[in-house]
Parts: structure tokens; sequence; C-alpha cells
């Protein structure tokens, strides 16, 4: 099983596209995971966190499905969504371990202060316990 982390940005989705080929290729199965945030930044401007975060996962399940119709009938592949909650990084740990993952798909940090403190991708590589590929 391939588990590949998506949080709505361009490089998650390279990731997931990447990940989808290599699932696809190794008739493995593709676990989709986004890891809601347990304080969503939407909640400092009055918003509910857990409102937000659901319509980001709706919104990601739906795109997903679109990109699957589009496909459906030139490529099989089974695929599956999750949503965990917690920061990134251990959503994804615990997302991979519950998941029993096989290998691990995440996308490069578009985020400049991650090339000083380290991104998720660095850390789940650091971790050491599956094999991961960060797609930029």
């Amino acid at each position: 099983m391939i588990l590949v982390g998506v949080d709505g940005s361009d490089s998650s989705f390279r990731a997931a596209a990447y990940a989808a080929g290599l699932a696809r290729r190794q008739h493995a199965l593709l676990a989709v995971v986004y890891v809601q945030p347990v304080m969503a930044a939407g909640a400092a401007l009055g918003v509910p966190a857990a409102q937000t975060t659901d319509e980001i996962a709706e919104g990601l399940i739906a795109e997903i499905r679109q990109a699957t119709e589009r496909v459906r009938g030139l490529f099989d592949m089974r695929w599956e969504f999750h949503t965990f909650r917690g920061d990134p990084y251990n959503g994804l740990v615990k997302a991979a371990d519950d998941l029993k993952a096989d290998a691990v798909v995440v996308g490069a940090s578009e985020q400049a202060g991650h090339r000083i403190i380290g991104s998720v991708a660095i850390r789940l590589v650091k971790a050491g316990r599956w094999p991961v590929t960060v797609v930029p």
C-alpha cells in the first residue's frame, strides 16, 4: 500500500499524481491522506476550525474523484481517502502506521522557512520507517 499526503497545495497534487502512477504500476492500493489541523488558521478569523478543515477534505475528495473518473477505463486503480487530525508530520506518521504503508509519498514544502527548520518531508525521511519519496 502506498500512502500519499495531500493538503490542497500544488506540490501535494503532483505527489498524488506520482503516487497514483506508482500504485497503478505496482497494482497496489493508494491511500490518500489529508491531515486536518487541530487549530486551523480560519479559527483566528472566527470561522469554526472543524468546519473549515471538513470543507477542505470534501473538496479534496471531489477533486480526486473527478481525476479518477477521467482515467476510468484507461487505468484501473484502487484508492481510498482517509483523514487524520493533528499536525502534518504526526498525522502522516500515524496514518502510515495505522494503514501499514509500504511507502510514503509527499510533496516538497513550498514554504521558505522549511529550508531552515525542516519540512514534514525531511522529518519523514529522517524517521527512516518507510521509503519516502519527495515530489518537487
